[in-house]
């Protein structure tokens, strides 16, 4: 059973930061709403990022960010960011597939160096670090794309572009 819970969530979640990723616009990919914020590119190739976190958690029983190597430049189309969020999907999907009830409980560390962040069951890691994280990112996006004046799409029910307000 928390199994399909977690399978369901993913996908749901997965769906509608694709949507959101659609409606990227080319043009505005370097634009940022702040000196302090990532641009447009930068926050997609974030999202896409993401994922790869999110399958370390089921691939490595601990995660160390001061491994991880220093920010990728963004990815400067959506045709790109579509594609490479796509194939991390569809692997993302295979581990979900793969994986049992008995991994989901066993314990994953996310730590910097020797500095442990959190230390939880996986299936939490992956609602928490994976994908609360993903869905908090997803919302920026969005506010950077109404500031550009491009409709979004709805992601737990209709936007006032849909309902034409």
């Amino acid at each position: 059973m928390v199994k399909q819970l977690i399978v369901g969530d993913a996908v749901h979640e997965l769906t509608t930061t694709r949507r959101i990723l659609e409606r990227l616009p080319e043009e505005h990919m370097t634009w940022k709403p702040h000196v302090k914020s990532m641009t447009l590119g930068g926050l997609a190739t974030h999202l896409i990022n993401l994922l790869n976190w999110q399958m370390a958690i089921f691939l490595y029983p601990e995660f160390n960010l001061s491994t991880v190597p220093l920010p990728r430049e963004p990815l400067e189309t959506r045709e790109d960011v579509l594609e490479e969020f796509d194939a991390n999907v569809f692997k993302l999907k295979k581990l979900l597939a793969e994986c049992d009830e008995n991994m989901l409980g066993e314990e994953w560390t996310l730590r910097n160096g020797d500095h442990i962040i959190l230390r939880q069951p996986r299936a939490i890691a992956l609602r928490t670090f994976g994908f609360s994280h993903m869905i908090h990112h997803r919302a920026q996006l969005g506010v950077y794309l109404r500031l550009l004046d491009i409709p979004l799409p709805g992601l737990y029910g209709p936007t006032a572009d849909e309902e034409g307000k």
